[in-house]
């Protein structure tokens, strides 16, 4: 593996956990195999995700991913990033509480409130509160490991939980056998990027546009199926990694609205980068609308940059994408000489927080 190239900035080890990306996968899909799954037989197509941050992150992805394979359809799957458990829920709904520290108060919340509710409760974490509250509740815990900002524990947040639920039957055998030439095909491909996307030259499209971005205010655009939740983990990458603020729609419903903000206030817009993530398994209406959104915001903003993932599968797609957005990141950090890893301003936020309860 090579070298941290900016080990004087990047303290915390930032390049290590993204050029390992790859092994993480694995490691966590390894965890799922093995991890604990619900106990009732009667097979729920109804699962009800709730967590914050990166923790929330993996529930997104497992959201859009379902909704955008064939064998997938026909789950039901909402992520809740609250304090409270929503009204619907019942003893048919499988719960899923991702929490990487275990003390994430909105999530310890909702799952007292759950826990009177429903038996069907699952929790992925390193410990702390929840996993005291699993053990009391007799929830199964997937346990990931410990050492990790949670946006840097991606794959331990996602993968176990594909793996557990293709192992409970929630896939059909052909939808199973496909996420696992899915899994294999994203290995293989975030393994033949990271050299490249690693580097510092003109070359790593990942580079290019990190230097593009640093006087930029990037606005990040998706379909609001399939890349909805990478344009999500985009966003909060360049916030957190490069405390650097960023933005983001989805379409078509920006097509009703935002975009007729690009005009106003004149001469002000040219700041703004707009990056498109399309797949080519978009809407033909989608496709024509990325197309003429293209067309009709380049005149008011700095640069416009399209981006698309790798692979034939669509979970190869979604995390390649990813993989570039936070190597963007990364590199946008050391660009303006911050350390990628800490959140000073998280951790003051709560820790003005915990005064107040």
């Amino acid at each position: 593996m090579p070298k941290n190239p900016a080990p004087t900035i990047d303290k915390g080890g930032m390049f290590d956990v993204l050029y390992n990306f790859p092994k993480q996968i694995e490691q966590a899909v390894d965890i799922g195999e093995s991890a604990p799954i619900w106990r009732q037989t009667a097979v729920s197509n109804r699962y009800a995700i709730f967590g914050l941050g990166g923790s929330a992150i993996g529930g997104d992805l497992l959201r859009s991913f379902a909704s955008g394979v064939e064998w997938g359809q026909h789950l039901d799957i909402s992520v809740h990033r609250g304090y409270n458990a929503p009204g619907w829920l019942d003893s048919d709904t499988n719960v899923i509480f991702s929490s990487y520290s275990g003390e994430t108060e909105e999530t310890l919340s909702a799952f007292d409130q759950a826990r009177k509710k429903t038996m069907r409760m699952l929790t992925i974490t390193t410990g702390g509160t929840l996993g005291k509250k699993s053990i009391t509740a007799g929830a199964p815990i997937i346990n990931i490991p410990t050492g990790f900002q949670p946006r840097c524990a991606l794959a331990f947040a996602f993968f176990p939980l594909l793996t557990v639920m293709s192992r409970y039957g929630t896939f059909d055998a052909k939808g199973a056998r496909m996420n696992t030439r899915g899994i294999n095909e994203t290995v293989r491909e975030t393994e033949a990027l990271r050299d490249l996307y690693a580097s510092a030259n003109a070359k790593n499209p990942a580079y290019a546009l990190a230097k593009k971005l640093v006087d930029a205010y990037p606005v990040i655009y998706s379909a609001n199926e399939r890349m909805d939740a990478v344009n999500l983990r985009w966003r909060g990458q360049i916030q957190e990694n490069a405390k650097h603020v960023a933005f983001g729609n989805l379409l078509p419903e920006m097509n009703h609205n935002e975009i007729n903000g690009w005009q106003n206030p004149k001469g002000k817009t040219k700041p703004f980068h707009a990056i498109l993530l399309r797949d080519p398994d978009d809407h033909a209406r989608v496709k024509i609308r990325f197309d003429a959104l293209k067309d009709i915001i380049k005149g008011s903003v700095g640069d416009v940059t399209t981006i698309e993932g790798t692979g034939k599968s669509l979970l190869s797609r979604m995390f390649t994408s990813i993989y570039m957005g936070d190597w963007v990141s990364y590199h946008l950090a050391l660009l303006h000489q911050v350390d990628p890893t800490p959140v000073p301003v998280i951790m003051s936020l709560k820790a003005k927080l915990s005064k107040g309860r």
